[in-house]
């Protein structure tokens, strides 16, 4: 089956696959992961209706038994027991075959659901920076991760139905065989009762799917983030310092009373269903005694007979009803497949025919023409941008906040492509390299430094444990300026950091945090280092000198420096000056004090601020 985008939702990137398509790709995933378990479905579905059949028909030989002795003076039960010993036997084999079988695949389908989380981990880890923040993609994201979430539902609820359905289908070829033999038209009217409860159901399944859960998608996302602001450490000083307890208890307790009320939207829908379902039962149950009890006055049906019809209706009954409903929530499940699929199916950017990254001691970046745009927004956050940064050069970029610096700097490092123009790379367009190798050029040390955690070393090789070297990690953060703060830790370049997995792990202050991103851009050895406000909460000498000594330890790699403060740029080769989204002056700083211009302007305003008898930069000869 095609798969086709669904008209019905509101998101043109998502994809409806069908139930049929659905089920092959979860009969795949078991295949590839645990192909044992298609041999438990198997075992589980003729085990599972061997129990439901035996004792329809065991009954009617052991009325017709207890009939014909009851009609002779001789009254010998041995085949009665010899029937009911084989019987019981054959049943305990079915039951321990089929609650082996059961237990074992409800193990495995649990075992291939973390699987499949892990597989929509790797493809977040795999999507660009760009289309994370989208806000399609973001809902997409998160009803993957609600469609991987549950024992019952989802892709997870997608390997039960599968296993159900197929349990189903065998009951319901053997009761329609048999009780066709009775009297068709009891098919006839049982199956309209059960279509009719089919239609409901699923008119009642499709509604809440629409009404509540898709509706519920930001409302997680907003959960999700209220329960991030409120437990997370980093916020905890805000929090307390500003008084915002009940500030955020309210917003929390509003997002809350949004989900309550869908969730409520949701149970009310399902009152009116399962009044309907039993009402349907009622008409159902009446309509089997009546054509029984006419078959037995008019057919003279045996009392064994009837007893054996009376199960098999029953169990046709109930197993249409089954049939019918779990097709609903085949679909439903299906729906919360697509979900899954549609997210796992989106196309990245590392999809088509790609160059080698060169390598090269060399590396010249030319900006022609280049303007960017954030998604959903009405103007440019970069216009008309034309800049070479050649091999070696240290240039500053600066500007007051959003004039447009950061943006450069993703346009740069490819976390966002550029909306027109391009960016070259020794003469070829970067989108021809694959991000992963384009990246391996840059060392970034951004304003916002996160620690994980994981032992020291690894943040500061941030790779595996088998693939960093200590030593050189130690080097590094030595550096950086760590030397004291390593000195003081009993277990060096080895301690744990953070309290998130080991109790006696380490934090580090602000300072701390920005010497750990320098090792790790020293650590990296790219040629290319990129600074972007990494000492925004320094003053302004404290930056000079940090830049400065940094700036001697890289020698001769390329550096981009981002500062709103200009001071710390004056030992660049080159500065471009920012303004409300394009560069406005580009060159030495002498060059650019002697246009007295908007770099002029502003410089002259911000040395105020370090002029103490002497000017600030003769302080520091």
């Amino acid at each position: 089956m095609r798969a086709k985008r669904n008209k019905k939702n509101d998101n043109p990137l998502h994809t409806e696959y069908g139930v049929l398509s659905n089920s092959f790709y979860i009969l795949r995933k078991i295949h590839r992961y645990r192909p044992s378990v298609i041999w438990l479905m198997l075992l589980g579905v003729v085990a599972g209706s061997a129990v439901r059949f035996m004792w329809s028909f065991i009954g009617k030989f052991v009325i017709d038994i207890i009939q014909a002795q009851s009609q002779t003076p001789d009254k010998d039960i041995k085949p009665l027991l010899s029937l009911l010993a084989i019987t019981t036997s054959v049943e305990l084999v079915s039951v321990l075959l089929n609650t082996v079988a059961n237990n074992r695949r409800w193990f495995y389908f649990i075992y291939m659901r973390g699987k499949l989380i892990t597989e929509r981990i790797k493809k977040a880890l795999t999507m660009s920076y760009q289309q994370l923040e989208k806000p399609e993609i973001l809902d997409m994201s998160e009803k993957a991760v609600q469609a991987t979430g549950g024992n019952n539902n989802g892709v997870e609820g997608m390997m039960h139905s599968v296993y159900e359905f197929g349990g189903q289908l065998v009951l319901m070829v053997v009761t329609v065989s048999a009780v066709m033999v009775l009297d068709w038209r009891l098919i006839i009217i049982l199956a309209a009762v059960a279509v009719v409860q089919y239609i409901f159901f699923r008119y009642t399944v499709k509604k809440d799917k629409k009404e509540t859960w898709d509706a519920l998608a930001p409302t997680w996302r907003k959960i999700n983030y209220m329960v991030r602001v409120t437990q997370d450490f980093d916020y905890a000083k805000d929090i307390r310092l500003f008084n915002m307890r009940g500030w955020l208890s309210d917003k929390q307790h509003g997002i809350l009373m949004q989900k309550q009320e869908r969730m409520l939207h949701s149970r009310n829908l399902w009152i009116v269903n399962s009044v309907f379902a039993h009402f349907m039962s009622i008409i159902s149950k009446g309509a089997v005694y009546a054509i029984l009890i006419a078959a037995v006055v008019g057919k003279d049906l045996s009392i064994g007979d009837f007893t054996m019809f009376l199960g098999l209706t029953a169990t046709f009954s109930e197993t249409l009803m089954l049939f019918l409903n779990s097709l609903v929530e085949f679909k439903k499940r299906s729906m919360q497949t697509d979900d899954f699929r549609s997210f796992m199916d989106l196309q990245t950017d590392e999809e088509g025919d790609f160059i080698p990254v060169p390598r090269t001691g060399k590396y010249v970046f030319e900006f022609k023409n280049v303007s960017y745009k954030y998604h959903g927004a009405d103007g440019y956050a970069l216009k008309g941008l034309n800049l070479t940064l050649q091999a070696g050069e240290r240039l500053a970029v600066v500007g007051l906040n959003g004039a447009g610096k950061t943006t450069f700097i993703k346009l740069l490092l490819r976390l966002y492509d550029v909306t027109e123009g391009e960016i070259l790379l020794n003469g070829t367009d970067i989108r021809r390299f694959k991000r992963d190798e384009y990246y391996e050029l840059f060392a970034p040390v951004f304003q916002n430094v996160e620690i994980f955690a994981f032992p020291l070393s690894e943040n500061i090789s941030m790779k595996r444990s088998e693939q960093t070297d200590n030593a050189y990690s130690e080097q590094c953060a030595r550096k950086a300026g760590l030397g004291d703060k390593l000195d003081s830790l009993t277990n060096g370049i080895s301690t744990e950091m953070l309290k998130v997995i080991h109790e006696d792990g380490v934090d580090f202050s602000g300072g701390e945090k920005q010497k750990l991103a320098l090792a790790r851009a020293l650590y990296k050895d790219a040629p290319i280092i990129v600074l972007d406000e990494p000492t925004a909460a320094l003053d302004a000498l404290a930056e000079y000198k940090l830049y400065k000594n940094f700036d001697g330890i890289i020698q001769n790699k390329s550096a981009i420096y981002i500062s709103h403060r200009l001071s710390s740029t004056r030992f660049c080769d080159r500065i471009a000056m920012f303004k409300s989204g394009e560069m406005v002056e580009y060159g030495s700083h002498e060059e650019l004090i002697s246009r007295s211009g908007a770099y002029a302007e502003i410089f002259e305003i911000q040395a105020q601020y370090y002029k103490e008898g002497r000017d600030y930069a003769e302080s520091e000869e």
